[in-house]
């Protein structure tokens, strides 16, 4: 092998080994993964609820589309019975827009429950769309409430909590619902992980964390949602 030979080896080499590193940097080796994503919403600086409120729809936005299964983390007291007992647990980012998303939660083949996000002026609104398999709204539906402080961050995520609304609270009486009265729900974003909660002062703790590292297969349509157009 002659010296120009070897030469021109050497340089060659020398040029596929720097050009690595500089298509790493342009890009995450998957640009389109979760983590990268959720990682690129900035929201470990919010603080106020507006604040707040606009990071976690941020959040949804990055992750729209996509589904994630989950684990019953707390059940305190434990529930007799528990519907989400042995049930796969997925939520969907099904529908992200402007200032609102919606998430369906399913519980096995129970397609009965939607997570509505709204922006409101001052934070952010959670309701409960809840459908019977026809489509048809259940007696219970559209409770919730709206931020009522500004964002917190817990182990690095985005924290937002929702005290139930005085409408909610009307319904929940209507339908002999008592224990619901005093309910405050709550989301946390970030980590990796999406939490939903359900607190009431008495001890009452129910949380449900999803792993957002890891899509799966998006399930059905939600009970009385229409097809994306």
């Amino acid at each position: 092998m002659t010296r120009l030979t070897l030469t021109l080896l050497a340089v060659a080499l020398v040029a596929a080994c720097s050009s690595t590193p500089r298509e790493a940097a342009r890009a995450p080796a998957d640009d389109t993964g979760v983590e990268w994503r959720l990682a690129s919403t900035p929201l470990a600086s919010a603080r106020t609820a507006g604040e707040g409120a606009d990071a976690f729809l941020r959040g949804m936005r990055a992750l729209c589309g996509r589904a994630f299964e989950g684990r019953v983390e707390v059940d305190t007291p434990a529930t007799p019975d528990s519907p989400f007992d042995g049930k796969p647990l997925v939520m969907h980012v099904r529908e992200c827009k402007d200032g609102a998303a919606r998430v369906p939660f399913h519980v096995g083949d129970d397609r009965s429950r939607t997570w509505v996000f709204t922006r409101t002026p001052d934070g952010l609104r959670l309701k409960h769309d809840h459908r019977h398999a026809d489509g048809s709204p259940d007696a219970l539906t559209m409770y919730g409430g709206d931020t009522a402080r500004g964002a917190m961050h817990v182990d690095g995520r985005l924290r937002l909590e929702f005290p139930v609304d005085a409408e909610s609270i009307a319904v929940f009486q209507a339908e002999g619902r008592t224990a619901s009265l005093t309910n405050t729900w709550a989301v946390e974003l970030g980590q990796g992980t999406f939490v939903y909660e359900l607190a009431r002062p008495n001890g009452r703790l129910f949380r449900v964390v999803f792993d957002l590292t890891r899509p799966v297969t998006p399930p059905p349509l939600p009970w009385g949602a229409a097809p994306s157009p």
